[in-house]
Parts: structure tokens; C-alpha cells; sequence
């Protein structure tokens, strides 16, 4: 077996992506052969080389596993929490495999998120090259005025970052609430529901629904389901 990079075979061995893998390299916390390893581009031999990271030896998974699921709200998006609040992993305990989210959805937040053990596969979804729209359904206090959803579809400031242009469209509204769907490409922390206070529409509700070519569709709160290879396609592939 050839020599691979180091975060690619900490990806595959269903720790966490290798973009959180070179993370975890650059902070000490992977040795190779007992020694720790903080440069990129290191090379290892899966065959004869030891690695461990934060002292537990890891080997990369045979399988591969595909994972969609629907995040309830009160879940955190991680393999743990120092705080002790549940995690997604939680939901997938009948996966029989390491598995962990690509990708994130915050605390509060519901809908689709995938989760793998395969760090290629998590690195075309997450890279920004692929181009990978997601789509929320959003739930705000108040009727939204087409001036507002103008200014979402143009960009507004959220703080430290000016988002780019979006799709918002109106699925409905009362006095009480709107109901919006927006469809962004970029995923700054918690961008919908600062882009929708920005703009003077608190959040109530916030759902992703679709990532890419990939829908959340009829998939029971809570459960998850196995990718179709033809979606896993359509997702590496992305929006090119």
C-alpha cells in the first residue's frame, strides 16, 4: 500500500474530517511512532507506521458509511460536548460504524445533516469549490416586508461578514410569523438567524431542508437513513 497524508488517513479512520484533522495535527495532538507530528504534508505508511491521536491508537475504517439525518433541535452538532449536552451521535448509536457529522448544524437548529467516516467524501462536501447550495425553511416573528426580503436577497451585515446574494422567497405569512425559504452557498456560524435579526426578524423556527441536489424529504425526525449512491454522486460532485 502506497504512502498517504496523514489527515487523509486520520479522515479515514472516521475520526473527523481532514480539514479537522490537519486542525488537530497543527495543535500537537497527533504523534506518529510516538513522536508528535505539527507540519502538513507529513507522509505515513498505513502499513507499517503507528498513529495515535490524543493517545488513542486509530486504524482507518473498512466500510464506508453514508449517513443522512434529521437533527432535531437540542442536539449538538459533534461526536462530544464538554458540557455534557446531547450530540447527534446519539441519534446514529445502531450505525456500526465511527462515524461523524460533515458539516454542522447549531444547537437549536433542525433538519438534514449528513455524517460519514469517509474524509474524502466529507472534504468535497465541505470544500467551497463544490458549490453546494443548502436550503432552509425559516420561521420569523412578524409579517416580513418585501423590503427586508430584499436586503436578504442582496446581503446584508452580519457583524464580520457580508453575505453574499441569496434566494429568499415568501411561503407565507400572518401578523404573528412568516414562514421563508433561503437558499444560501457560504455557512458562517448561525448566518440565517443573524441575517433574518439583522434585517428585524428574529428566527422562531429554523429547518435545512436540502443540501445540493439532496432533499431532507419524508425522513422522520430523529432517524436516519443510508445515501443512495447516486446521491453520495451528486453530492461529491456539487454544484459543477
Amino acid at each position: 500500500m502506497e504512502n498517504i497524508r496523514l489527515q487523509k488517513y486520520i479522515a479515514d479512520s472516521g475520526i473527523t474530517s481532514r480539514r479537522k484533522a490537519e486542525d488537530l495535527i497543527r495543535i500537537g495532538r497527533v504523534k506518529v511512532n510516538g513522536d508528535i507530528v505539527t507540519e502538513m504534508g507529513v507522509k505515513i505508511s498505513p502499513m507499517e507506521d503507528e498513529v495515535e491521536v490524543d493517545g488513542q491508537l486509530i486504524k482507518p475504517e473498512g466500510k464506508k458509511f453514508y449517513i443522512m439525518l434529521n437533527k432535531p433541535s437540542g442536539y449538538i452538532t459533534s461526536t462530544s460536548d464538554d458540557f455534557q449536552r446531547p450530540t447527534v451521535m446519539e441519534l446514529c448509536q445502531d450505525v456500526h460504524a465511527r462515524i461523524y457529522p460533515v458539516g454542522r448544524l447549531d444547537y437549536d437548529t433542525q433538519g438534514l445533516l449528513l455524517l460519514s467516516n469517509d474524509g474524502d467524501f466529507a472534504n468535497a462536501v465541505m470544500h467551497p469549490s463544490n458549490n453546494l447550495k443548502k436550503t432552509y425553511i425559516v420561521w420569523v416573528k412578524g409579517m416580513i416586508t418585501p423590503e427586508a426580503i430584499k436586503k436578504l436577497k442582496s446581503g446584508v451585515d452580519i457583524g464580520d461578514y457580508f453575505t453574499r446574494p441569496a434566494q429568499v422567497e415568501l411561503v407565507g405569512a400572518t401578523e404573528r410569523e412568516s414562514n421563508i425559504k433561503i437558499i444560501i452557498g457560504e455557512g458562517k456560524k448561525r448566518q440565517i438567524r443573524r441575517m433574518c435579526e439583522v434585517v428585524g426578524y428574529p428566527v422562531i423556527r429554523l429547518k435545512r431542508v436540502q443540501i445540493g441536489n439532496i432533499m431532507l424529504g419524508n425522513l422522520p425526525e430523529g432517524k436516519w437513513r443510508h445515501l443512495k449512491k447516486a446521491e453520495i454522486d451528486l453530492l461529491t460532485k456539487g454544484g459543477k
